[in-house]
């Protein structure tokens, strides 16, 4: 299996495709499954970069604090070791602030962005409801499955978990066949995004940026993304209507074919 030492751990990596790099960077406790509805797709256009956050997957997972900063370090490392000068971005939740940070240190070496379902931070962040927070607590007792379930409303809408909840199960069957995540690491990666805040460096990043959200996004609520296209210089923004958080699994054919597009209209830049 693929591994990049990059400082104080070992990052695990894919690559699936060839073309134009595209770095794929997922969020809160995910890893290189997330992307199993986008890669058989993009990789027909592009070398594809997956690889997994510090804290989880088969990356290392050292002791806590972790913070965005770090992990953005981590993404410039692996760049570093595979050569790569110049890539484009598809992130989502805690990848876009990955992102935005990786954005605000090396933006000569990112071209088009995808932000999804991201904001950030700071003071700029609009905050979900105490009710959908709490979902996020007092796990530990939890089986893996009991944990998804439980999760479940914070993902998708409420039209999806009706209409298809067979995707969401296979959804969960994937997830549930890559290595567990240490309660510690998934404690430091949350508390990486609470102290997250790239508000003040948003009008410095120029690169040209895809902002989507989906209007039943209880987790990032979709006013984030209203927020990133008014302070970002470059920015097209997408309301899916009716779409929750994980995009990539409830919108999966529409966001893929619209990202390809904003790709192929930015690659010269």
């Amino acid at each position: 299996m693929p591994f990049a030492n990059i400082g104080d751990i070992d990052l695990y990596y894919e690559i699936h495709g060839e073309g134009f790099p595209l770095l794929f960077i997922s969020g809160l406790s995910s890893s290189t499954w997330t992307w199993e509805g986008q890669i058989p797709f993009f990789k027909q256009h592009y070398r594809c970069i997956v690889f997994d956050n510090r804290g989880g997957g088969l990356s290392g997972k050292p002791p806590g604090p972790y913070s965005i900063a770090q992990m953005a370090e981590d993404a410039l490392h692996l760049l570093d070791h595979l050569c790569i000068e110049k890539t484009l971005v598809f992130s989502l939740s805690m990848g876009g602030m990955i992102a935005l940070e990786l954005a605000r240190i090396a933006s000569d070496r990112l071209g088009a962005m995808l932000l999804g379902c991201t904001h950030a931070g700071g003071k700029s962040r609009i905050s979900p409801s105490p009710e959908t927070v709490s979902l996020l607590m007092d796990n530990e007792e939890l089986t893996r499955e009991q944990l998804l379930h439980k999760q479940t409303p914070l993902f998708f809408s409420d039209s999806f978990r009706s209409e298809k909840s067979e995707i969401i199960e296979e959804h969960y069957r994937v997830q549930l066949l890559a290595p567990d995540q240490p309660q510690f690491a998934f404690q430091a990666q949350l508390k990486a995004i609470y102290t997250f805040d790239c508000t003040d460096a948003l009008k410095q990043i120029n690169n040209p940026v895809l902002v989507i959200t989906g209007t039943e996004d209880v987790l990032i609520p979709p006013a984030n993304s209203t927020y990133l296209t008014a302070h970002l210089p470059n920015t097209e923004l997408i309301v899916i209507s009716g779409a929750g958080h994980a995009l990539h699994v409830e919108c999966r054919d529409f966001l893929n074919r619209a990202v390809h597009t904003f790709y192929q209209k930015n690659l010269g830049i």
